[in-house]
């Protein structure tokens, strides 16, 4: 059964929940008989992927699919031999082949007729039109989360964008772009989108579960506007997940399943930093044999970043959620401390490509503060 974000994803640039001057900057590039490269960035949840997908179909036309490759860089950057998949993606004809998929063209960017059948409309309105003496762009390469490529990946993007890519274009989509080398980012267009107004996600929520033809509590939409905080794909989950289980009658069905689905380490890594545990150590029996585990504050962080798969942006999140609530009983001055030193950690984060020992540092420094506070010997 198909999510509720696949069903109801934007098929216009005009659908996109997106500031109007944003939208513009899509539509120009789209129609441009010769499109720019891409970045698109702006924190999760608020259509960058929806908004390549939209600059894909109109740049490439209805069979936009068969020459569209996309390569998950967050994914890549955690498994082994990395390097060797990212440049046999790159070069699909092997390390020793002059060929590249950047290279490449294809037939279909010169007859678009051969798509025949139900294609749906392009974004625009209207297809873009291929002009007379000009190669048209026939192939994208879009990398995701292009964040996470790390310092050995991006010049061999570059020198690839420079010397192959008459017919081709690149789109990268990131959270933080200041991850991304200058010599890249010198050669696209940036177009950053910012979070999702509140209302427009109640909005949404309210017009989606309208067209699934669901009925939800009076409140409702607004109260998972304010848990979304910006992020339209985390609120479209959620009034699905509660519809599916038959709990979008009543308000308080959403603290329910809030509170059971929210993440407890953040509070614990916390609590552990404060009282002085930052590392510690424990001896356990696996398949017969005593191995050493990580504790303390630090064994809550590699449960976030390991076993949930948290990145970097999601643990500050989930550590600022916990520091601005009333679950942990803090001075106010403590807190205050923690704030400012959380602050510091999460402007580290966008100038590194170390995200977790920014992280680590912020934990020595909430022990500082829990021992000059008297929280810890």
């Amino acid at each position: 059964m198909p999510s509720w974000l696949s069903t109801h994803a934007p098929k216009r640039f005009d659908q996109l929940a997106v500031p109007e001057n944003i939208r513009d900057q899509f539509v120009r590039a789209s129609l441009s008989g010769d499109p720019p490269h891409l970045l698109i960035t702006g924190p999760a949840g608020v259509g960058k992927t929806a908004a390549w997908r939209l600059v894909a179909r109109q740049v490439l036309g209805p069979g936009w699919k068969s020459t569209c490759h996309v390569l998950q860089a967050r994914d890549l950057s955690r498994q082994s031999g990395a390097m060797k998949k990212f440049e046999d993606f790159l070069r699909p004809s092997g390390q020793q082949s002059t060929d590249t998929l950047a290279s490449r063209t294809s037939l279909d960017a010169f007859d678009r007729n051969m798509w025949s059948g139900d294609v749906g409309e392009a974004p625009c309105g209207q297809e873009t039109q291929v002009e007379f003496g000009r190669a048209p762009v026939s192939r994208l390469i879009v990398i995701e989360d292009a964040d996470h490529l790390g310092p050995r990946r991006q010049p061999y993007l570059r020198r690839m964008m420079e010397s192959e890519s008459h017919t081709t274009r690149f789109i990268f989509t990131a959270r933080a772009p200041s991850r991304i080398i200058d010599a890249l980012r010198s050669r696209m267009q940036h177009i950053r989108i910012p979070p999702v107004p509140s209302i427009e996600i109640e909005s949404t929520v309210n017009k989606v579960a309208s067209l699934e033809g669901v009925d939800i509590a009076e409140g409702l939409a607004g109260d998972i506007a304010h848990i979304a905080n910006g992020n339209l794909r985390k609120a479209l989950f959620t009034v699905e997940l509660l519809a599916r289980r038959e709990m979008i009658g009543s308000r308080n069905r959403l603290y329910e399943v809030v509170s059971a689905s929210t993440l407890q380490h953040a509070r614990r890594m916390i609590e552990l930093a404060l009282r002085g545990k930052v590392i510690e150590w424990r001896w356990e029996k696996k398949q017969g044999r005593n191995v050493k585990t990580l504790e303390g504050a630090m064994g809550q962080l590699d449960e976030m970043m390991g076993t949930h798969a948290l990145d970097a942006e999601d643990v500050i999140h989930q550590i600022h959620m916990e520091l601005t609530g009333n679950r942990l009983m803090l001075a106010p001055e403590l807190r205050n401390e923690m704030l400012n030193s959380l602050a510091e950690c999460d402007i580290t984060l966008r100038k590194t490509i170390h995200p977790r020992i920014q992280i680590e540092h912020f934990l020595h420094q909430i022990s500082t503060s829990g021992r000059r506070h008297g929280l810890s010997i």
